[in-house]
């Protein structure tokens, strides 16, 4: 275990040091003023970080991957189709409520929702986990009854952005950038484990010849239920979208102990109802050997420290260093801050816990068609592109429709001309890139320019994480044609040369 332990921390370290040493370096450069004790805590936080995602990923590896698969093969198995959509209705309504990225994201923005205090953020991360549970049932039924994805995104967003003009037309359009972050942030570090294993259980039980490509896209289809679920929310809203408040990016060191308990006992409710509903399950249809549980208990308690050690190194120190370089590059220059947003958008991939996951399972379903390396790769470039166009969006202030529209058009189309696998792997990767440290560290950056340049935050700073999830859908589109073409090639080389063959080396037998 100790073993496993520390191979994901190395892995964890390997993640977060790009963006810890970019940030150090600024920050003692005339670019950027951040006091000794900001520099510290940010430091001391990156640590805490490497520590987080490393138990976390281990948790998750033993734990919520393991739970989605026996819960998707065992009530497959029973071919009961009603309990199925019940308890994956339910299950992704909890997993959802879990998200410490949708948590980080519902805190900054609780002041426009319904309700007070922190009972608005709760109405903001039920109303999300209700859109991911009611789209896994439709993902779910999609593999059950066999169909194609392609369609099934095409009229659902077209559904969407429908329901945007309805937005847009009450009145209440500065909104629509926040609904779109959400369903970004949806598909985070325990919603993918779980969804992935869920999809490639109820795949494979069921089989056929298709049973890996049916094992994805329920990923992207669940981060297209929080989208319309928080527009239709947000018609509701009575909040001031002229005002922002700034100090939720304080940096509290005085108030850590605070912070700490309430992050224990946020932690604890939403596990405990995944665990309290896990158990019903195991009483009643599963019935899984003690073994199994055991390894299970030891993964959510190893969820359980890591989630709490992440979400307090973020909001001490990464959300508030965040935001106060977006300020201070905003200032300086708006050219170094799109370059700077790039090149931090291309290594803060690397630290989201989720991608590691779909990487390592896209790998094995292709056999090697997709290479980790490759993915990697592809993400990186298309979430360092994602944050440059957000922040070109952010200084010149105009419509994340002008991105959405013409993006969504082109990877929706691209959808018919590639391998199905591909289209179900690229709009999963989509969900996976906008992960924990986008909207705890990337959305503040975004926000800090755009409050320093005296910008409307709702319009113009968020959506940075929708259009994190844009990107990869087209990336990771293009290389799957590319892997179809070099597959082809190779194999019309291979036929040219069985073709052009000497006939005096072909050995005949009487």
């Amino acid at each position: 275990m100790f073993k496993i332990l520390f191979s994901k921390l190395k892995e964890s370290l390997i993640s977060v040091l790009p963006i810890t040493a970019i940030v150090l370096i600024i920050s003692f450069t005339p670019l950027v003023t951040l006091t000794t004790a900001e520099t510290v805590a940010f430091a001391v936080c990156a640590v805490l970080l490497i520590l987080g995602i490393g138990l976390f990923n281990l948790g998750a590896d033993l734990a919520m991957t393991p739970m989605g698969s026996h819960v998707g093969e065992g009530l497959t198995r029973s071919k009961k189709v009603m309990i199925l959509v019940a308890v994956c209705f339910f299950m992704g309504l909890l997993i959802t409520i879990a998200e410490p990225d949708l948590t980080v994201l519902a805190e900054q923005v609780k002041d426009i929702m319904p309700g007070e205090g922190d009972a608005s953020k709760w109405i903001l991360i039920i109303t999300v986990g209700l859109g991911v549970g009611l789209f896994l049932v439709i993902a779910v039924l999609k593999i059950i009854f066999h169909k194609s994805l392609a369609p099934l995104l095409m009229f659902f967003y077209m559904l969407l952005f429908a329901v945007s003009a309805m937005l847009i037309e009450s009145g209440k359009g500065g909104l629509f950038p926040l609904s779109f972050d959400s369903g970004g942030v949806t598909t985070g570090p325990i919603t993918v484990p779980f969804i992935m294993a869920l999809g490639f259980g109820i795949a494979t039980t069921i089989g056929g010849r298709n049973a890996n490509e049916n094992s994805f896209g329920l990923i992207a289809l669940c981060s297209v239920g929080p989208i319309i679920a928080v527009m239709l929310l947000s018609l509701t809203t009575t909040g001031d979208l002229g005002a922002y408040d700034t100090m939720k990016y304080a940096m509290k060191l005085d108030e850590i102990g605070e912070l700490i308990v309430g992050k224990i006992g946020e932690v604890a409710l939403a596990l405990g109802l995944i665990v309290a509903f896990f158990l019903v399950l195991q009483f009643t249809v599963l019935k899984l050997p003690k073994k199994k549980l055991i390894q299970m208990a030891i993964g959510i308690a190893y969820t359980f420290v890591g989630l709490v050690i992440f979400l307090v190194a973020v909001e001490i120190g990464f959300m508030p260093v965040g935001f106060k370089l977006g300020q201070q590059l905003a200032e300086f220059s708006s050219a170094l801050l799109i370059v700077f947003g790039f090149i931090i958008g291309m290594v803060v991939v690397l630290a989201e816990p989720a991608i590691h996951v779909l990487n390592k399972q896209v790998e094995e379903v292709t056999g090697g068609g997709v290479k980790k390396i490759e993915m990697l790769l592809a993400l990186s470039i298309a979430v360092g592109i994602s944050i440059g166009l957000s922040l070109i969006r952010t200084i010149f202030q105009f419509s994340l429709l002008y991105y959405l529209i013409p993006g969504y058009m082109i990877s929706l189309g691209l959808s018919f001309f590639v391998p199905k696998m591909y289209t179900g792997i690229a709009f999963d990767s989509g969900g996976v890139a906008s992960g924990p440290l986008t909207s705890s560290f990337i959305l503040p950056l975004v926000i800090g320019a755009c409050f320093q340049i005296e910008g409307d935050v709702y319009s113009y700073a968020y959506g940075v994480v929708a259009m994190v999830a844009m990107t990869p859908l087209i990336t990771i589109q293009i290389l799957g044609f590319k892997a179809v073409v070099s597959s082809k090639v190779r194999s019309n080389v291979r036929m040219r040369r069985i073709l052009s063959a000497d006939d005096e080396q072909i050995i005949y037998f009487d």
